[in-house]
């Protein structure tokens, strides 16, 4: 059984271990997504974990390559049980990996006489041209200032764009938000309510405009002129979504509105 915590939230972490006492094996979450961890919240939460007999897994496959070199744990300071990193990890190959401290690896092993825990899958086991690009990826990062550069030109993405939407009186109705290096944004409709329709709608005018962006995440080989470019489309949407504002949205939306994909029923 899967149950549920609120990020920065510490009591309701302990409220989970408090309602089923002894029955929770591990705690996963991702580092930070939107906001970062205040008061301390993953060294708590490590050490109700810790308490609790569970461990606390780190889905690093966002924030592993983007946040620090080290990983969201390097820039947090922490040190969970289990971490998880992929995607970026051979820019596009099929590689992935776990990691974590020697006492739970050591599980998945053949060097003692417990029962052995699965911890390893072949679905990439052949791939070797996968872990050649993962060690190139790594050589680049090692070499080169990825993390700083992804950071400067993220802030250099946000504050352009923040600008726009100040331009086109769009405060309220478009927000970006995130890491500099993860940016996303949010879209509402004139009574400032979350919209799937005007997400559609400034989607499909950045598509006219060359731009596909389901998210405004950056990339290391992201120009300044591509920024600019992409601060300059996202400008042309703007105008269009403003109008929809006072024209409704289905007057300049092309087909149906787009639909959530995590939802319970389809």
């Amino acid at each position: 059984m899967i149950v549920q915590f609120r990020y920065n939230d510490i009591d309701s972490v302990q409220a989970l271990f408090d309602a089923r006492p002894g029955q929770i094996a591990a705690l996963i979450m991702e580092p930070a997504k939107y906001e970062d961890p205040i008061d301390d919240f993953l060294h708590k939460t490590l050490k109700i974990c810790h308490s609790e007999g569970a461990l606390l897994i780190l889905d690093e496959i966002i924030t592993g390559y983007r946040w620090h070199n080290g990983g969201a744990q390097t820039l947090y300071d922490i040190v969970p049980d289990l971490s998880t990193f992929g995607k970026a990890m051979g820019n596009g190959f099929a590689v992935s990996a776990l990691a974590g401290k020697r006492e739970y690896m050591e599980l998945g092993g053949l060097t003692h006489d417990k029962e052995r825990v699965f911890l390893l899958s072949t679905t990439h086991g052949g791939e070797t041209h996968a872990l050649a690009a993962a060690m190139a990826v790594m050589h680049v990062y090692q070499h080169e200032p990825v993390i700083e550069t992804m950071e400067r030109q993220g802030a250099r993405l946000k504050e352009g764009l923040d600008e726009a939407i100040r331009r086109h009186q769009l405060d309220g109705f478009v927000e970006i938000f995130g890491r500099p290096s993860c940016l996303v944004y949010a879209t509402r409709n004139e009574d400032r309510e979350p919209s799937q329709a005007f997400r559609a709608l400034f989607m499909q005018e950045m598509i006219k405009r060359g731009i596909i962006g389901p998210s405004l995440v950056i990339s290391y080989s992201h120009s300044d002129e591509d920024v600019r470019k992409t601060i300059d489309c996202l400008d042309g949407a703007f105008e269009v979504y403003a109008k929809a504002l006072n024209d409704g949205v289905e007057q300049h939306l092309i087909g149906r509105p787009l639909k959530i994909v995590y939802r319970r029923y389809n």
